[in-house]
């Protein structure tokens, strides 16, 4: 599962990056947690739209947008047999922008987070599935992180990992006109291991009311 993560960089290198445009700042983000809003990036009429969503994704026909506490994630193995996520699958694919995330280690009754990025620094894009619930007065927007299992690096903290894309598949992925369900599942893999990087960080990061630089440090840097 991925359940925190963190985006600090620059909205100018997101974009030079990524490719959108946004009409909102965003502030950096230490210690992002579900429920709260992240950066999303949709296609729109060939455009590249960035766009703040909720995280837990409620699903258009749902009842209760409560349903989206359970939905933060989809396993890249089903996510195209559930109907929560089926038709999102086809059509409303989306990137979610971070630049680490954090997973924890589980030692006797201990949990000692680790925060993982990519070896080279920069900020990369989350496979997402986005979806848009409109039985309240205000359009509700809402998103989910796929995981897969986990390569050799983050499998050693955890299971699971989130789908991370690499630049190349990027533009297939957000693809509105694809609905190849068999092809952009086969993009849902591992990311890896020898580009990423790990450390551990502080238990500052296990409340997601710690929302602070201290969040990202690595623990033995000073």
């Amino acid at each position: 599962m991925c359940g925190r993560f963190s985006l600090t960089a620059d909205v100018r290198q997101l974009q030079a990056l990524f490719h959108f445009v946004l009409s909102e700042p965003i502030p950096p983000r230490f210690n992002i947690a579900p429920s709260q809003a992240v950066l999303t990036v949709v296609e729109e009429n060939g455009e590249r739209i960035g766009k703040m969503m909720k995280w837990g994704l409620v699903p258009s026909w749902a009842s209760d947008p409560k349903i989206g506490w359970k939905m933060i994630n989809a396993r890249a193995e089903t996510v195209d047999e559930k109907a929560s996520f089926r038709q999102a699958l086809k059509r409303r694919r989306c990137l979610i922008l971070a630049d680490g995330f954090y997973e924890w280690k589980k030692i006797e009754t201990k949990k000692i987070p680790y925060r993982f990025t990519l070896r080279n620094g920069e900020p990369f894009a989350f496979a997402g599935l986005w979806e848009k619930w409109d039985k309240q007065e205000k359009p509700l927007y809402t998103c989910t992180i796929i995981t897969t299992a986990a390569n050799e690096l983050v499998g050693q903290i955890h299971d699971r990992m989130p789908v991370i894309l690499p630049p190349d598949e990027q533009e297939a992925w957000l693809d509105p006109e694809l609905e190849d369900t068999d092809y952009v599942k086969s993009l849902l893999r591992p990311y890896s291991a020898s580009e990423m990087n790990m450390y551990e960080v502080s238990t500052i990061v296990n409340s997601p009311k710690n929302d602070v630089s201290a969040c990202i440090e690595p623990l033995n840097s000073k």
